[in-house]
């Protein structure tokens, strides 16, 4: 975590577009706009539409709405090419949308007359919606507009695709009809603070509202959704409807979630959290004992757990020397202290001397039983996974569900990746994530000692800005993990970290535009995510060394969002 403790992974690579789909043009966008597009939910087949290398076909799984999507699969120089031609009018324009998933997917257009525009999104396990927009040149009566996928990458769907604009006069698909009300809602999950919640798919929704006794608290894409921000042992109704741009279906039948009762040793984890990392170690940082840690953080990370001789097992060696003649008693009395104030204490697995390799079934036992081990020893209350040479995503699952069986439902997982270790959920730390995410607490990535990255829209953020810090989030956010179990990290003071270090208020201002859409900057994301976990540092001593500057002014802010 601090600048000589951790190591940078850069990252370097390029990608380009082309899956398309020709498009005539029309004049300007008005309330008469209709979708130029034909067959856009190929409902009839590959109808209207051309995939170079016969690499397209209809499929019924999965599906966004209606009956039907597009599976295309790049293989050796093809890149999965699917066009289509729509007629338009000149000296117009056009909003060009698409919703996608599986492998990295494009969305384009060419022959615009003006100025040909592009979008792409990373490989995703659930449903993204790419949209971008063209005007059409004096002449220009047709246009090709293209989504494809990328070469040695998995297949990739699509569905929904629109043209929006002023009518070309090539024929439109019939407009939706309001949604029927959904089927099947139930309780798929509980925390002390969060009901999960599953249903049906409804044929021709593009979206779902989740109404929480009678009031709207979200809208999602997909067919589930996780509320959170309630109160321990309480019992809440819900209620789904299905939306299109017809309208709003009639609301589905009603259930009832209740929230389990606080988690570990005193009150449950608050709904808005602040994480900070101590260390058991001397560097320059104010040295801290556990009990002078400010009271604005809730989880408290004891940095770092140390490798042993045998594969994936750790242990815990308090640094008494370097932390002034601190003992093992009085470390545990101060974990016993922050508990019964409400804090949770976790042990971090990382940093300098926490090489640890899970990679085989032998190392992912031995991981367990020696994190639940020094858990039993200290009294702590999770474990943070901060590894910085990389993991093995079904290896380290394996370990933390056994960890979570021995632990119980108390359990807090963290986990610190890189920037580069999320921009993919094909990542190993992205699918170790949502590999656990029934059991996962929070994921606080470190927006800092990074290289420039991609955002969810496609586009390319430096570190060092709002935009950077609420473009990556959105990968999380959109990617699977649920809004609580987003965080953001960031470095306390400029000596906290090599590279990245923003002022607290950046730090606020992006939490405001994740959590209420207010604050952003030129990136504005897809929704707003009230439930938004909140915040991390490195460290709880260089917050000190700053004169608690950072703590002062996120943590009162984080602990009031929404």
């Amino acid at each position: 975590m601090s600048p000589h403790r951790r190591s940078l992974r850069l990252w370097s690579g390029a990608v380009t577009a082309a899956l398309a789909l020709t498009v005539t043009t029309v004049g300007q966008a008005s309330a008469a706009d209709v979708n130029n597009a034909r067959n856009a939910g190929f409902e009839s087949g590959l109808s209207d539409w051309t995939c170079s290398a016969g690499s397209g076909t209809a499929v019924s799984s999965p599906v966004r709405t209606g009956t039907a999507a597009l599976r295309a699969t790049p293989s050796g120089q093809d890149n999965a090419r699917c066009a289509q031609t729509v007629r338009v009018k000149p000296d117009s324009t056009y909003t060009l949308g698409a919703w996608v998933r599986g492998g990295y997917a494009y969305l384009g257009v060419t022959g615009t007359g003006t100025t040909d525009v592009s979008t792409w999104t990373p490989d995703s396990s659930s449903w993204k919606q790419l949209s971008t927009s063209f005007t059409t040149g004096s002449s220009t009566t047709s246009v090709t507009v293209y989504t494809h996928g990328w070469y040695g990458q998995s297949a990739y769907y699509a569905d929904d695709l629109s043209v929006f604009g002023p009518d070309g006069g090539g024929g439109t698909d019939p407009g939706p009809t309001i949604p029927s009300a959904p089927g099947g809602l139930n309780v798929s999950g509980t925390t002390s603070s969060s009901v999960s919640l599953a249903w049906n798919a409804v044929s021709g929704a593009t979206g779902y509202t989740v109404y929480r006794d009678g009031t709207k608290v979200t809208a999602v894409s997909g067919t589930s959704a996780t509320v959170t921000g309630l109160a321990a042992s309480t019992s809440y109704s819900f209620q789904i409807t299905a939306t299109n741009g017809a309208g709003e279906s009639p609301k589905s039948t009603a259930v009832t979630g209740t929230t389990s009762k606080p988690n570990g040793p005193g009150p449950a984890l608050p709904a808005h959290a602040v994480t900070g990392y101590w260390q058991n170690f001397d560097n320059g940082a104010t040295v801290q004992k556990l009990a002078d840690v400010q009271a604005q953080y809730d989880i408290i990370a004891v940095a770092f757990a140390d490798a042993t001789s045998t594969p994936g097992a750790v242990t815990f060696n308090l640094d008494s020397a370097g932390l002034g003649g601190y003992t093992v008693d009085q470390f545990k009395a101060d974990i016993r202290a922050k508990q019964a104030a409400g804090k949770k204490v976790i042990v971090s697995v990382g940093g300098e001397r926490g090489t640890v390799a899970v990679n085989d079934a032998a190392s992912a036992a031995n991981f367990a039983n020696s994190v639940y081990s020094v858990m039993r020893t200290y009294g702590f209350d999770g474990v943070d996974i901060d590894l910085e040479n990389g993991l093995n995503a079904t290896y380290m699952t394996q370990a933390l569900r056994s960890l979570s069986a021995k632990a119980g439902s108390s359990l807090i997982i963290t986990m610190a990746p890189q920037t580069i270790d999320m921009q993919s959920t094909s990542n190993s730390y992205f699918q170790t994530a949502l590999n656990i995410k029934d059991i996962l607490t929070v994921v606080n990535m470190q927006y800092y000692n990074s290289g420039s990255m991609l955002g969810c829209d496609g586009k390319v953020y430096s570190q060092g800005s709002v935009d950077f810090l609420t473009a990556l989030a959105c990968i999380q956010l959109e990617g699977g993990l649920a809004p609580s179990q987003v965080g953001l990290g960031l470095p306390a003071s400029t000596r906290g970290a090599g590279s990245g270090y923003v002022s607290p208020t950046v730090v606020n201002n992006a939490l405001d535009c994740l959590a209420k859409g207010t604050g952003c900057g030129s990136f504005k994301p897809p929704r707003t995510y009230p439930g938004l976990r909140g915040a991390m540092t490195w460290s709880t001593n260089w917050d000190a060394t700053a004169g608690n500057a950072w703590s002062d002014a996120v943590g009162p802010h984080v602990h009031g969002l929404p």
